[in-house]
């Protein structure tokens, strides 16, 4: 669908409109987080890039508000960076390799690296 979104700077978030029943339906607004366009979907600067990366990845967006406007219907519509947690990485889930002093000693290399500390 077409996404119609704006930048609210005052709440820290990209408005946009869903349409559950197609566009000759009802429209709810809904909001996602400044901070789950950043964490999950890769936006890097403000209010134009918000938009964009919400218009880029609104199929997602979308499914996810509308698996919330159909649990509650009449309830606000405001989706978070923990909607999306199947998208994030977790640093913290990493583990190292179970075969062998070598993988390990490159696994800290690569997580001291990551890290930004210098290996001696």
């Amino acid at each position: 669908m077409t996404c119609e979104a704006v930048h609210c700077f005052d709440k820290a978030s990209v408005r946009f409109a869903l349409y559950p029943d197609g566009f000759d339906g009802t429209r709810v607004l809904a909001e996602i987080s400044e901070d789950a366009l950043r964490d999950v979907f890769g936006a890097r600067g403000n209010g134009e890039s918000l938009v964009e990366a919400c218009k880029m990845h609104f199929s997602a967006i979308e499914a996810r508000a509308l698996e919330h406007y159909r649990a509650v219907p009449r309830g606000s519509l405001n989706l978070v960076t923990d909607d999306f947690s199947f998208h994030v990485m977790r640093r913290t889930a990493v583990q190292p390799p179970a075969a062998g002093p070598a993988n390990a000693s490159r696994f800290a290399d690569a997580t001291q690296a990551l890290r930004g500390i210098a290996i001696a």
